[in-house]
Order: C-alpha cells, then sequence, then structure tokens
C-alpha cells in the first residue's frame, strides 16, 4: 500500500476521510449505545429535552432551563438572535434567565454551551464517555441499573476567567418510565428533526408521578477551571435487555412486502387447489389437466426460453450492420 507522500495527495486524502474521521470520534450513535458488551436503544430520548433549576433571590427568581439532544446537535429556531443561543454543535445548553417576581418580566442573563462539538466555537470536542453503572467500580453505583454519560467541549467566559464545561448523565432503569414523562416545556424553543419511535406520532405518555424523568442534579461551579452539570434520566430504555427485547418485538412485525408475498402466495395456492378441485370433479381430469389452465403453465418454461434466447440475439447483433460486410 503507498501512502500519500505530496501535500496535494494528504489534502485531498484529508478530504475524503475527515467526515468519516468526525463521525467516529466523539459522536454519539443513540440508537447502538455499547458499554461493556451491552447494548442500549436511547433514540427514543432524541430530541431536545429540558429540565429547569430555579433558585429564590428574594425579589427575584433564577431560572436557568438546561435543554440536551443526545442524538443530534441542538437547533434553535430560526428567528432566535444569535447571541440568546448556544452555538452551533452544542449538545447540552444551559440558559439562565432572572425573573422579577414584581411584574414578572425576564431578562436574559447568561448562554452557557455545557457540551458538544465546539472546538470550532472557542470551546473543545464532545469526547462522549458512556459507563455502565454496575462496573463503574463505584459502591454507591453498584446497586444502581443503568449507564452514565459523561460528555464534554462546553466553555463559559474568555480569557482567564474561561472555565471548561462538563455534563454528566445518569440514565437509570425505571420499566415504567418511557422517559418522556412531565418534562419541562421550555420556552426556549428548538426544532426538532427525528421521527417518534415506530412511526408513533402521538404525544408522550404522562405519568401521574410529579417527578419528571428528566431531573435536575447538580451544577457545580466549585472548581478552579471546570463547571459540571449532573442530570438523570429515569427510563425503561436504560433497561439491560431492554434493546433486545425491542428488537425482538419488531421483528415478531411483518412489514408491507412481507405480507404482500404472504399474500399473494395464499391467493396462488387457493386458486390452483380450488381449481384442481373443480377439474376433478366436473370433467374426471388427471394430472396437469388437473390445473387450471394446465396447458399455459406447461409452456412457461418455453415461452421463458424463447424470451431469454430474444434478448440474447437483440444484445449480440447491436453490433452487427445488418448482414452485410463491409466493401
Amino acid at each position: 500500500m503507498r501512502i500519500s507522500n505530496t501535500p496535494a495527495e494528504a489534502a485531498l486524502l484529508s478530504t475524503f476521510l475527515f467526515p468519516f474521521l468526525s463521525a467516529a470520534v466523539g459522536n454519539i450513535d443513540c440508537n447502538h449505545v455499547r458499554v461493556d458488551k451491552t447494548s442500549f436503544d436511547l433514540s427514543p430520548l432524541g430530541g431536545p429535552r429540558s429540565v429547569l433549576h430555579s433558585v429564590d433571590l428574594g425579589v427575584s427568581l433564577q431560572n436557568t432551563t438546561y435543554t440536551i439532544d443526545i442524538c443530534r446537535p441542538l437547533e434553535r429556531a430560526a428567528d432566535v438572535p444569535k447571541e440568546q443561543q448556544c452555538p452551533g454543535g452544542t449538545r447540552v445548553c444551559g440558559i439562565e434567565r432572572v425573573i422579577n417576581k414584581q411584574d414578572q418580566k425576564s431578562m436574559l442573563d447568561k448562554v452557557i454551551p455545557i457540551a458538544g462539538e465546539l472546538k470550532n466555537q472557542g470551546g473543545g470536542v464532545l469526547d462522549a464517555k458512556w459507563i455502565l453503572l454496575s462496573n463503574s467500580g463505584s459502591h454507591a453505583d453498584s446497586e444502581k441499573e443503568g449507564l452514565r454519560l459523561e460528555a464534554h467541549g462546553g466553555f463559559f467566559g474568555s480569557g482567564k476567567e474561561k472555565k471548561t464545561q462538563t455534563a454528566i448523565v445518569e440514565f437509570l432503569c425505571d420499566k415504567e418510565r418511557t422517559g418522556l414523562e412531565n418534562l419541562w416545556n421550555s420556552e426556549d424553543q428548538y426544532t426538532e428533526k427525528r421521527k417518534r419511535a415506530d412511526g408513533d406520532d402521538s404525544e408522550p405518555l404522562v405519568d401521574d408521578k410529579d417527578l419528571p424523568s428528566l431531573t435536575f442534579v447538580k451544577y457545580d461551579t466549585s472548581r478552579p477551571s471546570e463547571d459540571i452539570l449532573r442530570l438523570e434520566w429515569r427510563t425503561k430504555h436504560a433497561c439491560i435487555g431492554a434493546k433486545e427485547e425491542k428488537d425482538a418485538e419488531q421483528g415478531h412485525r411483518w412489514g408491507f412486502f412481507t405480507w404482500f408475498i404472504l399474500i399473494a402466495f395464499l391467493s396462488t395456492a387457493t386458486y390452483l387447489i380450488f381449481g384442481s378441485w373443480l377439474n376433478y370433479n366436473r370433467y374426471g381430469a388427471r394430472g396437469w389437466d388437473l390445473l387450471p389452465h394446465g396447458d399455459t403453465i406447461r409452456d412457461v418454461p418455453y415461452l421463458l426460453k424463447d424470451w431469454i434466447r430474444r434478448v440474447v440475439n437483440t444484445v449480440q447483433g447491436g453490433g452487427s450492420r445488418g448482414g452485410y460486410a463491409a466493401v
């Protein structure tokens, strides 16, 4: 194998390989999350999902909405000013507002891109890491079933005051929850470019419990150079074996093409059996004469052979001169 050693060849090679390398490094495939030989399908949780953390400051409220999309970068609505949204490539975004209790007026205070592919925006790379909670080595996690996502790339501030951001999301097994119950309806509207699982366009199921499936745990700003956001997400899709059960269930569902072949086969078989029975009882037919249109069926191999011969002759005769030799 020859290795490119000229600048032009190297540039051309990187142009073709860069999209594949970018997809392979630090990306999240929410349809197939593989952790310690265990597979999870978190695609039903895809789309912008928000959680609210509110702090009472006395005369005002400090409301921070954290929005996450584990399947693709967040994309704000087109009419939102650039300074009021996280940059492109953000997977986890925090938007902080201060609300005056007296007049209920809201003022935007901070926009914090916490995780994403933000190297070209002043941050870093997503560098997503998955850990199975039961294998994390922590005594507190030993009795938990689920997985943990650690995502990087975010930043806040500039210069010497710039701090990196990290999002840690624990997906906990809860067989009674889809993961979409009672989520915060954020005023920060995002576009949702995904189809619901199994083509279901209905609204998410609503649990009677007051606790949302996605909850805020902590936003730790005590470290000098890094802030860490911790979220907790309860869902049945974080249960071990959930993906296998879903795949098995979908495997039993037949598509339109399968049903078409099955119905066509049964219809043909019914026609042949009923026609043969009718010919036997009405005309006392035997052998090939039992089959309806038996003469046509017997001629099928010869008709097919003749058709193939015509096709071959047409192809072979395409370059001829109509039987005349050149003078």
